[in-house]
């Protein structure tokens, strides 16, 4: 039986020499690894993005790929990336999802879990 399921980990990171606090301007990096933990080769084709900052002001991003790749996975590889956004608070978070078509056709989603971008040692 095919199964279709990729595995996502996340790491943060802030970048205060890209970052203007005195402008409400706050850059972080994140990296991805996405895994294909299920049985059938599968390609990522698009994403989606829930941004939220610190005032809950939400962005929202779609797009083909993710940074100008569109991974085809076998069973047990993984394809790391990194990319990043900025925004008007010192923490928000994001989350979202991975569009994505199996080699037999099959198409599923992969949720990608809520993540938390924060300035170092502020949150306790």
């Amino acid at each position: 039986m095919a199964v279709y399921d990729f595995a996502v980990t996340v790491r943060t990171q802030y970048l205060a020499e890209q970052s203007d606090p005195s402008n409400s301007n706050y850059f972080f990096t994140y990296t991805i690894t996405i895994k294909n933990t299920g049985t059938v080769p599968a390609q990522l084709i698009s994403r989606h993005w829930v941004i939220t900052d610190g005032n809950n002001d939400v962005q929202e991003v779609r797009g083909l790929g993710v940074v100008g790749h569109q991974p085809l996975l076998k069973p047990d590889e993984q394809f790391e990336y990194t990319s990043g956004t900025s925004m008007s608070t010192p923490q928000g978070s994001m989350h979202g999802e991975y569009f994505c078509v199996a080699e037999d056709g099959h198409q599923f989603e992969v949720k990608i879990p809520e993540f938390v971008l924060s300035l170092p040692r502020t949150l306790h």
